[in-house]
């Protein structure tokens, strides 16, 4: 329990600094951008004086440091800005995308663990055979398989050629339609999830090996426990803990893949949001996305460190 406070206490000191450095960055390299956003909003006929009124209302005919430091301090009374002629709300955009980009990366986040399970286990147990031999090209194949590249690929296949799957439209909630939501994620999620299977199927297998090896599976499977039980119970449970401690950057890695498959599946997620931002010069957009994106894959890291410090002590053997 001390372990777990102390980690616990350094992740929340550390918290708002990272926060802090990454809104520092993003609105820094934002302030380089050649793109006028009140061009982009009011259209490239407006005339000077229409421009000039809303670049002095939006602030953005303020010197950068000004303009984060309004930022931060908005951001302290629960205000990420507006973007757009519209003055739409960034807090709601966000509210709005951010479930989709959770939901896709969870999802596919699931059929990476059953995935690598799966066939994890089998290459450990059945290692140095066809089986072993067989899984690994396949890990190897979806490791080197990039998720965009496998997207359009599945857009292909799956809805151009064959009609099975939509690759677009609108996103039906799971509580009105389930069939519709499912059909409708099945794509993107699979493409996310397919080179994070086969990196923890690797991962997996070495740390089930290294298991297997110790004496006291030896001893166990000598004193008439059988094989099975030992693995279920012992092995596997013990052969988790380095994939635990990966799992934290996997999941970054398919936050940040899911906002690239949001733009390819055409999903309404922070993807879309940050392609809309980017294309309209709509900094203030840009920088919520980012900044949510970085806060959520902060604490999603601290939640699996904390986790793993509490798996970690009731980890035994036979």
């Amino acid at each position: 329990m001390s372990n777990f406070l102390r980690l616990l206490g350094r992740r929340l000191i550390a918290l708002p600094f990272m926060a802090f450095g990454v809104t520092f960055l993003v609105f820094f390299l934002m302030s380089f951008s050649k793109y006028d956003p009140a061009v982009a909003a009011l259209g490239e006929n407006s005339s000077p004086e229409a421009l000039a009124a809303f670049r002095h209302e939006m602030g953005y005919d303020r010197p950068w440091w000004e303009q984060f430091g309004s930022y931060i301090v908005g951001l302290f009374h629960g205000n990420m800005g507006v973007y757009g002629v519209n003055k739409d709300s960034v807090a709601l955009r966000v509210a709005q995308a951010f479930p989709v980009t959770l939901q896709l990366t969870f999802i596919g986040l699931l059929i990476a663990i059953i995935f690598a399970v799966i066939f994890g286990v089998l290459a450990a147990l059945y290692r140095d055979t066809w089986v072993d031999q067989v899984i690994r090209v396949i890990s190897i194949i979806a490791i080197a398989t990039p998720s965009f590249w496998l997207g359009v690929l599945l857009i292909y296949m799956l809805q151009i050629k064959m009609a099975w799957l939509p690759g677009s439209g609108d996103l039906v909630p799971f509580t009105t339609d389930p069939s519709a939501y499912l059909a409708r994620m099945a794509m993107p999620c699979f493409a996310l999830g397919l080179p994070v299977a086969g990196q923890l199927t690797r991962i997996i297998r070495t740390s089930m090996v290294e298991e297997l090896d110790k004496d006291y599976v030896r001893t166990a499977i000598g004193a008439g426990i059988p094989k099975s039980v030992v693995v279920a119970r012992n092995v596997f449970r013990n052969a988790l803990i380095t994939p635990i401690t990966t799992l934290g950057m996997k999941i970054g890695y398919l936050m940040g893949g899911a906002i690239v498959i949001e733009v390819i599946f055409a999903l309404p997620g922070m993807g879309t949001a940050m392609f809309d931002g980017i294309n309209g010069n709509q900094p203030m957009l840009v920088q919520g996305v980012v900044l949510v994106v970085a806060l959520a894959f902060i604490i999603i890291n601290i939640i699996v460190d904390l986790l793993y410090v509490l798996i970690n002590p009731r980890i035994r053997t036979v």
